[in-house]
């Protein structure tokens, strides 16, 4: 597939990743990607693989996810356009972490491993511009370690909830912040390793109390403060 320069230059200037780098870095790197298109259900790669490069998603949506040993999925993240992913991977030259699936047809860019890293090499200058993006990632990790290990469901349910707005929050007229990804209650529950029927118990008492409130597929943050106040375990209530 032929690709549109000016839609890749627009995906990387607008990503955390590059918006900082020099425009001519920029230009390099629109030089270097090609387009991969992924059908919908089609594995981009799995755990275990060895990295081809990192991509960023121009259309469509990809889960990132991977199974346990009770073959129960942990969905790690669903990523839209606009948003990459697969750096670890292009860093430490070590295998992928997770499974990557396209979910419906999606584009995607691919930065090759290979050609990335002779960039770096060529222009070391860049490694402390991707270091602290990846110290950057790490303190996300860590802070997903910490809600999993000291936070009750409703403390965990409002972490991950706080982190969806924060990444694909669509702030309404009225004040509410939709999340802009089809959210399932199932989807949740995978995302935070708890069964449907406890998150389901979960959204019900915060939308009783005014924090969110709930349709189709869909969750809009009414009370954003007290979610993140939930989300630092600041919660007398720890019953749900």
């Amino acid at each position: 597939m032929r690709l549109d320069k000016q839609a890749a230059t627009r995906l990387i200037e607008a990503s955390e990743w590059f918006r900082e780098l020099p425009p001519a870095v920029v230009q390099q790197l629109v030089a270097l990607a090609r387009v991969r298109p992924v059908a919908d259900g089609e594995r981009l790669f799995a755990r275990g693989d060895e990295a081809d490069g990192f991509y960023g998603v121009m259309q469509g949506q990809v889960r990132i996810s991977s199974l346990g040993a009770d073959g129960r999925e942990l969905l790690v993240a669903v990523f839209e356009p606009g948003a990459w992913f697969g750096e670890i991977s292009m860093f430490d030259d070590l295998p992928r972490t997770h499974d990557a699936t396209a979910q419906g047809d999606a584009e995607l860019l691919l930065i090759p491993k290979l050609s990335f890293r002779q960039l770096l090499d060529d222009d070391p200058s860049l490694y402390p511009h991707f270091m602290r993006m990846l110290c950057r990632k790490l303190r996300r990790s860590f802070g997903y370690i910490d809600s999993a290990a000291f936070l009750p469901l409703k403390g965990r349910l409002a972490y991950r909830l706080v982190e969806l707005v924060d990444l694909h929050g669509q702030p309404q007229p009225d004040g509410a912040i939709t999340i802009g990804l089809h959210l399932p209650q199932e989807e949740l529950a995978r995302m935070i390793s708890a069964t449907r029927p406890s998150v389901s118990r979960v959204l019900k008492a915060l939308e009783a109390e005014g924090s969110i409130a709930l349709a189709y597929g869909r969750v809009s943050v009414l009370d954003l403060p007290r979610l993140r106040a939930l989300a630092d375990g600041e919660d007398a209530d720890s019953s749900v």
